[in-house]
C-alpha cells in the first residue's frame, strides 16, 4: 500500500476556460491538448481531497482524506488527516515520505522533467500529457470519478511500473480536473477526488520544506540510516 500510496503521490490538474458545449466536440486528442495548455498556467494551486484504493490482489477498500498543494516545478505537500496521518512532501528535489505511526521517513529524488511519467507528478509540472500518452475514451472507468465529471483516459507511450494507464475526470464546461484514477497491472484501482480548488494562491517555498521528526528511522536510496 505503501507503494502505491508513494507512486501516486509522486500527478493531474489543470484548468482551461472553454464555451458551453465545446468540451463535447473536441476530440480526444484536441481535450488532452487543451488540458496540458492551461495546465501550463497554472503556478500552484490547493485543494480538499479523498483518495480510494482498491486493491486487485487482496480486494481492499481504503479511503483516506486531507489536503494538498502544489507549486511549480516540483513542489507538493500531500497531508493525509483520516483515518490515518500520513505525509509527502516534495521541495523539488527530494521527496519525503512520512508515516507517524510507523516512525519512519522514506527519501527519494525528484525525477528529471524527462522521466516524470507517474501520474502525479504531472501536477507539479513534470512531464506533459500530449508527450508521453495516448488519450482515448475513458469506458467504464467513469464509475470511478465525481457525479458530472467528463473522463480521459490516458496509455503511457512507455511502459510503466506502477500503473498501467489513468484516467482524468474534468468539469465538461471549464476543464477543471476533479479526478484522477490509475490502474496497476494487478487490477488495483487508486482513485483521487478534488475539491475546494484554489489557484495562483501565491504559496511561499517554506510550506514544503519538510523537517525530520526526531526519533524516526531513515531509508534512502542507498537504504537506511
Amino acid at each position: 500500500m505503501l507503494r502505491q500510496t508513494s507512486a501516486v503521490v509522486l500527478a493531474a490538474l489543470s484548468v482551461m476556460v472553454a464555451p458551453t458545449g465545446r468540451a463535447a466536440a473536441m476530440s480526444e486528442q484536441e481535450t488532452a491538448q487543451a488540458l496540458q495548455k492551461k495546465y501550463a498556467g497554472i503556478k500552484d494551486f490547493s485543494a480538499d481531497f479523498v483518495h480510494v484504493y482498491e486493491g486487485g490482489v487482496l480486494r481492499k477498500t481504503i479511503t483516506e482524506r486531507g489536503h494538498v498543494l502544489i507549486k511549480k516545478p516540483g513542489k507538493m505537500r500531500w497531508e493525509y488527516t483520516a483515518p490515518e496521518q500520513k505525509l509527502f512532501v516534495s521541495d523539488g528535489v527530494k521527496v519525503y515520505s512520512y508515516l507517524p505511526q510507523d516512525k519512519q521517513v522514506f527519501v527519494g529524488t525528484v525525477p528529471r522533467d524527462d522521466q516524470a511519467t507517474t501520474p502525479v507528478l504531472f501536477l507539479s509540472g513534470k512531464g506533459d500529457l500530449t508527450r508521453d500518452f495516448t488519450p482515448s475514451p475513458p469506458g467504464d472507468l467513469m464509475r470511478y470519478l465525481p457525479p458530472g465529471a467528463a473522463g480521459l483516459k490516458l496509455v503511457p507511450k512507455d511502459r510503466q511500473p506502477d500503473y498501467d494507464w489513468l484516467v482524468l475526470g474534468y468539469q465538461p464546461q471549464t476543464f477543471t480536473i476533479v479526478g484522477l484514477v490509475t490502474v496497476d497491472a494487478q487490477g488495483g484501482k487508486s482513485s483521487f477526488s478534488f475539491t475546494n480548488l484554489k489557484e495562483n494562491v501565491g504559496l511561499a517555498d517554506k510550506a514544503f520544506a519538510f523537517k525530520m521528526p526526531r526519533g524516526v528511522d531513515v531509508v534512502t536510496d542507498a537504504g537506511r540510516r
